[in-house]
């Protein structure tokens, strides 16, 4: 992986022209322009062939960010607090319902949601601070709510791991989605949380066909070794939940029951499921993705997805946006429970601890009147 860092003192961002292909370990075909983008790109051709395009590097630029924790206000959301250490994902995830967030920052969620990142350097420092307020009240904090805090930039950058380091040393509960072996480089941190309920995991797998896995989420870690990863995480103690999603009509859904079985005999406790989400540039996005790689199936997939959603390919309204609705959706659901029945999945819960919470020493100290 080749990393370069971009001063954030330039006035803007140069406008990077893409040709619409596949490339090797990237998930999106095209670099479609945001809905907040002035201009429209059209496709043209450019004198590159596929096998001889030059490879597209990954980026990184430091984001000097105000706040670190992020308040949730969605009432379908398990969690109130959640911190996304980094923008972006390199993992490239076709399916990643946060890439309109890249719009935001002049970029498109397209290539450069996972070529063009972002990392919260002083993370810790500004968790530090706000979990130092007397009015902050403790509630479980949400790692990868948005983008994985795992990605593979973390090996450099280690912010999740400082952000990990506070909230041990201040005892604060916390709950990590990924789908990277690379959480078990923070085993010793988790695994000491976990005995006083602080720390549980949640492990996403979508698909357990490794050569599905490779164009669809091509910079994770394999469906395998997510398994393995489940193992490792529940012999040291730490709760494991496993997270099939999202769901895919037609292309995974067949393999519901096989992952959360497998999941079960490698040590996950609990499960859950999300149908696939295709927000704003998303549906276009995994639109182009499947008439690319799957042409033949492209237009039985869409019409799946729109049996889900009352013949949209997405319905954004809270309560269905992660389940669906209709016939297809109910069945998805009782496969689910019927399998929860036979794996003996989510007959225990996981207790998250916020009563031993105690702030930074280095904090703001009220004196006393007397």
């Amino acid at each position: 992986m080749v990393l370069s860092v971009i001063d954030m003192s330039d006035d803007g961002f140069e406008n990077i022209r893409i040709p619409n292909m596949p490339r090797k370990g990237r998930g999106a075909v095209s670099n479609r322009d945001s809905r907040y983008s002035k201009t429209v790109r059209e496709k043209i051709d450019d004198g590159w062939w596929p096998e001889d395009a030059p490879p597209l590097t990954t980026s990184v630029t430091h984001e000097t960010a105000r706040s670190i924790i992020t308040h949730n206000r969605s009432p379908d959301i398990p969690f109130e607090l959640s911190i996304n250490p980094y923008r972006g994902c390199e993992h490239g995830c076709i399916y990643c319902y946060a890439r309109p967030g890249h719009a935001y920052m002049g970029l498109s969620p397209g290539m450069d949601f996972e070529t063009r990142l972002f990392a919260k350097s002083d993370a810790a420092a500004l968790l530090r601070k706000e979990l130092s307020e007397t009015t902050y009240r403790p509630s479980p904090i949400a790692l990868g709510a948005n983008t994985d805090p795992y990605q593979p930039i973390e090996r450099e950058w280690r912010t999740t791991r400082q952000i990990l380091e506070v909230l041990r040393d201040c005892r604060h509960p916390v709950s990590i989605t990924t789908k990277s072996a690379l959480i078990e480089r923070d085993l010793d941190i988790l695994s000491a949380m976990a005995r006083d309920h602080l720390a549980q995991v949640q492990i996403s797998i979508t698909t357990l066909d490794k050569g599905l896995a490779r164009i669809m989420e091509p910079r994770a870690t394999s469906p395998q070794r997510r398994l393995q990863t489940i193992r490792t995480l529940a012999n040291a103690g730490v709760p494991v939940t496993v997270m099939v999603a999202p769901v895919i009509p037609v292309l995974t859904d067949a393999e519901l029951e096989t992952i959360l079985t497998q999941a079960a005999e490698h040590g996950a406790i609990r499960a859950n499921y999300i149908m696939l989400r295709l927000p704003l540039e998303v549906t276009e996005l995994f639109r182009e993705w499947l008439e690319t790689h799957f042409p033949l199936k492209a237009k039985h997939i869409l019409a799946r997805i729109r049996d889900l959603h009352g013949g949209n390919l997405y319905d954004s309204r809270f309560g269905v946006r992660q389940s669906g609705s209709g016939i297809y959706a109910d069945l998805i659901r009782k496969r689910f429970l019927l399998a929860l029945k036979k794996t003996g999945l989510n007959t225990v819960e996981i207790r998250s601890n916020s009563e031993l919470f105690r702030r930074p020493v280095d904090g703001p100290v009220q004196t006393s009147l007397f």
